[in-house]
Formats: structure tokens, sequence, C-alpha cells
């Protein structure tokens, strides 16, 4: 954004934040046609996880004045397909935050403001809002190779290391202890946001990896680190530690880390005293839980409209403490995993979730019947459906913006209000 650290400033003042806690908060996903209503939504969020923190995509104005009042600790979003304008533009900068932040804050206790989401996967703060972190979520995919083995190999990929991350790292190393910028709600330490999903990796070579070192339930399969002589006894730490040595390799080892999502590393997270990494053990590790709910039209493999702790309908999915108060013997036991292999046979890419009906022969969008037309209908629909989990109108340099609306009788294109 076109807010820099400088006019985010605040004078001398109290610490706000207390000594950082393992405790897990829950990642409010949208993509979903059968979402309960947002006050709804956030009387679930606190009664049924007793979770006292969450994070948007956006910033949903419903669901923000929903988290009015509510004492739950908010993550904001700008998302991705504003930035390249908002940051370039101050006087645009301040007019999004005059129109998604300002009517809410504080009541609404908005203490992170994320900019964009994943973006780097895809190679006088002028209002006086105090004690909101502004940061960008990152993926696996910023290191070289994305691999984890060893993870003192970690290193960020060449095209953004130097560019991108290292001035952030500098920009947060020097905003850790610095009293005159603003704080976070875990404290006064800068974070570098960081999506973690041992699932994800897994399952790139499961023949390669043992389900049960992924799922933190290996008692005896360990890995010894070549370069370090470290340790690991799960896949989760060494996508952590990876990143750690990464930041390392550019001089910034002590920049600490916050999951901004994170699939199901839950007694990591929770654990009490906090065990940390074996490249940073016994440091507690926040993080946000993805998701609240069951996104049924949340693009990609079917196992992304699964991650879900709660059904659409208010049911937990499975049996889950936000707190870490319930020891393992306190949860019914999971079924045992039926395949561990991969899939061999042939797969194909089709049209889901409905992107496309309205092009359908006698649908509203058919005629004309031309492929340019029915391009930009499934364009323009996938960016309104889609956008909120970081879909752009870019389509690999396929589609551009367009304030000319090609809607004509009874066929209305889908559109999107930057």
């Amino acid at each position: 954004m076109a807010i820099s650290s400088r006019q985010m400033a605040l004078p001398r003042r109290r610490r706000l934040g207390a000594e950082a806690t393992s405790a897990l908060r829950v990642n409010y996903g949208q993509l979903c046609n059968n979402l309960p209503s947002s006050p709804d939504a956030v009387r679930l969020i606190k009664k049924r996880l007793s979770s006292k923190s969450v994070k948007l995509y956006d910033a949903n104005p419903q669901i923000l004045l929903a988290l009015r009042n509510t004492g739950l600790e908010v993550c904001a979003m700008v998302p991705n397909e504003l930035i390249a304008n908002i940051s370039a533009d101050q006087a645009l900068s301040d007019h999004w935050v005059g129109s998604n932040i300002i009517p809410f804050y504080p009541d609404t206790k908005i203490r992170h403001l994320l900019v964009g989401n994943e973006i780097l996967s895809d190679p006088g703060n002028r209002h006086r809002i105090r004690n909101v972190k502004v940061g960008i979520s990152m993926a696996m995919e910023t290191l070289e190779g994305s691999s984890v083995y060893p993870p003192s190999n970690g290193s960020f990929r060449s095209d953004i290391s130097g560019s991108v991350m290292k001035p952030m790292l500098q920009f947060l190393s020097e905003t850790k202890s610095d009293l005159h910028f603003f704080f976070f709600f875990f404290g006064r330490e800068s974070y570098l946001y960081f999506d973690a999903y041992p699932y994800f990796h897994w399952a790139k070579v499961p023949e390669k990896i043992n389900l049960d070192y992924a799922l933190f339930e290996s008692k005896s399969i360990t890995y010894k680190d070549p370069g370090t002589g470290l340790v690991y006894t799960n896949l989760f730490d060494q996508m952590v530690d990876s990143m750690v040595f990464a930041m390392k390799k550019l001089g910034y080892p002590n920049v600490q880390i916050l999951m901004a999502e994170t699939g199901w590393p839950i007694k990591k997270l929770t654990a009490r005293p906090p065990v940390g990494t074996p490249a940073r053990p016994r440091r507690a590790m926040q993080g946000f839980i993805f998701a609240l709910f069951n996104e049924n039209q949340k693009p990609g493999p079917t196992t992304e409209r699964h991650f879900g702790l709660l059904y659409p309908n208010g049911s937990k999915v499975y049996q889950i403490d936000l707190r870490g108060k319930t020891t393992s013997s306190g949860y019914e036991p999971l079924p045992e995993p039926t395949n561990n292999k991969q899939y061999k046979g042939p797969m194909y890419c089709s049209q889901g979730n409905n992107t496309c009906e309205a092009i359908r022969p006698g649908k509203a969008c058919h005629n004309p019947d031309l492929s340019l037309f029915h391009a930009n209908y499934a364009f323009s629909s996938y960016w309104a459906e889609f956008r909120n989990s970081g879909a752009s109108c870019f389509l690999n340099g396929l589609a551009t913006q367009t304030i000319k609306d090609p809607s004509h009788g009874s066929c209305k294109f889908p559109s999107v209000a930057l």
C-alpha cells in the first residue's frame, strides 16, 4: 500500500500487547453459496469455536459490522486486484482505508491489515489508525523450488530475493523494537506472514513423505538436516525452518513468523509451554487455522472445499479446541487412512462451480454464439466469483479490465466494484 511505516507511526506509549501466547485464530473465507449470515457466523466463531481472532480475505462491510464490539481481534485484507493501483497512488490508498477501515475502527478491533493474499506465489498514518500491523502473506512457493529437504537449504526465489524479500525483511526488522512504530496485538513484534500446509507438500510427493510424518503422528520417523545436524520429527517444522533459513541467508535471522494460514498443526501451535521448531526451539508460534467453513465454491481440487472447521449449518466437521485445553485422549479417534498412494490416472480440466452456466445453449448469455463473447463472459464471471481468493482480471495476459459493460438484454455480465 502507499501507507509508509513513518505514516503509520505513533508516539511513545505503554505496550499494548502481552507476551506471545500459543493460541489459534480462524480464517473466515466466503467462497460459498450457503453460508450463514455474518452475525450468525460471528456467534459461531465466539461460541462454537471459542476463537479470539478472525482473518478475512477482504474488508467485507457486513462482516466488519457484525464484528463490532465483539472483542474479537480482526485481520482485514486489501484484495489482490487492487494492489497495483493503490500502491502507486496515495490518494487512492487513503480512499480505500477511509472507505473500508475507518467506518468500523476502533469499535471493530482491526489489528492486522494484509496487503493481498499469497501475491508472491505468482511470479504518517493519514487516518490516525494505531495498533494495526500491515504486511503481506506468502506461501511456500516464495522459496526456491519450494523444497524443504533439507531446511537449511531454504532460500527465496531469485526473482524476489533481492528486490522484494530483503527490503521487506529490513522493514520488519526495523519495526520490531522501535516504539515509534505501530504495535501488534500479540506484542510489539513485526511478523512475516506465512501460509504453511503440510498436506499440500505431502500430496505433491506422497510416495516420498510418510503420511504420519506429515500428520504429526509418527513416533519413530525422523529427518536429520545434513547441513545443521538438526533433527526433525514432522513436516511442518521443516517447512517453517526452511523459511527461517531463507531469511537468515538475507541477513535477518530473527524476524518472527506468523502462520497466516495452516491446515492441521493444532497441537504444535497450542502447546504450552511452546515447543517451537528445531531452528527456533521454545518459541511461541501464532497462527490462523484454515478455515471457518467448508466452502463449496472454492476453486481447485476437491480438497480445497473441505478444509472447514464447520459445515455451513454450524455443526462441526470434526472435534477441535482452538484454546488447546483438550488433551489428545479427550478426542474421539479419527478413522484410519485408507490410501497413501497418488492417483496415477489421467486428469482433465473442465468448467466447475457453474461459473459458465449462463453461456450454455438456451441460457441468457449464450447468444451471440461467438467464442470471443463466451470467453469475455467466462473471464468476468470467474473474476467476480473468485477474486476474494486472489483471482484477478489477467489470466496470464488473456484478459484486461474495462469499464465498458458487455451486458445486453437479459444477459447481465458479472462485475467487480473496485
